[in-house]
């Protein structure tokens, strides 16, 4: 049965427009759908880099000015992977043309900007999703299937870290194509907007809502030469992020984020304690999840590694087999696979959508918020 065609323009070609085109290159070896995306167009500023980006990805187009792209007739679908402070008026542009819009996390800077978004894509009726890919890990969606089942029962605690180290140098420059996560204005917040959104939106996904959240934050190295105008200027985002979080469960939760953490390259965990059962995940060890189960007879207590690779797991029936493991890359071609399912089982059936983006983004404004004033504010809008 020949496919639909679904026509991708997607907005930026650093990072997360490889990962994205990737994943649409991808997605139908290995996924059986009805929809088929096809690489139509490529845009960024800079025609030069934009059409090596095309001619290496196989983008059959390229455009300089994301306006032009929107606006094309031959487009269904806008993927933003450009900088967090252009998702707002790409977002707005795209719903009012009716396009079907998918955006890179965060949302948005701000929970302002986040609402006007989500409003606007609901109003449109266009399908939309946002790009937390970590909850396609494979090992990650098992949790959630394990929590769902009740195998451990009542939440009490749920604790989690996200840590790099790669901005500790402080001759590390602010700004430009490839260090914007460095400079506010472009990218709204340090650690918080950048890292601990995944960990939000994992913690959300896997145990429900959160009510209230304490915080604090730091920056260590006040100053950094901007690499666009060579000067120094003073750094405004959050190097380092912890705070405490109450759930709409009843679990307690701390959270800790820092780019600072020497030798940590992009360790991601989380663990979750309950009436009945543990779970523990580390990225950095992405296809086993740690399982605790207090039902076995108590001489036979103890973690157990499941090895997330067999067909009875989530996702992995449609890769290699029984053993074998998969990349980071494949999260987003599962991501895309879920988003495209959706297109033939209604919109609903696609999470995270723009709703749900924006509620991370109001945990992420209330810790930012907390830094500042010392005190427990709320999650809810």
């Amino acid at each position: 049965m020949a496919k639909k065609k679904l026509n991708i323009g997607i907005i930026g070609y650093g990072f997360m427009g490889r990962a994205h085109s990737n994943a649409f290159r991808k997605v139908n070896n290995f996924f059986d759908l009805e929809y088929e995306p096809v690489l139509k167009a490529a845009c960024a500023r800079n025609a030069e880099k934009a059409q090596d980006f095309a001619d290496n990805w196989g983008w059959e187009s390229i455009e300089t000015d994301w306006r032009t792209l929107i606006a094309r007739d031959d487009i269904d679908c806008i993927d933003i992977g450009s900088p967090n402070n252009t998702h707002r008026d790409i977002v707005m542009a795209a719903a009012e043309a009716g396009k079907m819009i998918l955006c890179e996390k965060p949302l948005a800077m701000n929970t302002g900007e986040g609402e006007e978004m989500t409003a606007a894509v609901e109003k449109a009726g266009v399908a939309n999703m946002v790009w937390y890919n970590y909850r396609r890990v494979p090992a990650i969606t098992l949790a959630k299937q394990l929590i769902d089942e009740g195998r451990i029962g009542r939440v009490f605690h749920y604790r989690a870290k996200y840590l790099q180290d790669w901005t500790i140098s402080p001759e590390l420059p602010q700004g430009g194509e490839g260090l914007w996560r460095l400079d506010a204005s472009v990218a709204g917040s340090g650690v918080t907007g950048d890292l601990l959104a995944h960990s939000i939106d994992t913690a959300i996904w896997l145990i429900g809502g959160m009510d209230t959240v304490t915080a604090m934050t730091e920056t260590f190295i006040k100053e950094r030469e901007h690499s666009l105008t060579g000067k120094k200027q003073e750094v405004t985002i959050d190097d380092a992020c912890a705070f405490l979080a109450r759930f709409d469960c009843g679990a307690l939760a701390p959270f800790e984020s820092t780019r600072y953490a020497r030798g940590r390259k992009n360790q991601n965990t989380f663990e979750i304690n309950g009436e009945h059962g543990s779970i523990f995940f580390d990225l950095e060890d992405p296809h086993r999840l740690e399982y605790f189960d207090n039902n076995h007879d108590s001489h036979v207590h103890g973690w157990q590694s499941i090895h997330v690779t067999d067909f009875e797991h989530p996702y992995m029936d449609h890769y290699w087999v029984p053993g074998t493991t998969i990349g980071y890359e494949h999260t987003f071609v599962n991501a895309i696979a879920d988003f495209l399912k959706s297109l033939e089982d209604g919109q609903d059936a696609m999470r995270p959508n723009f709703r749900d983006g924006l509620e991370t983004q109001y945990i992420c404004d209330a810790v930012l918020k907390s830094a500042k004033t010392g005190a427990w504010e709320s999650c809810k809008a």
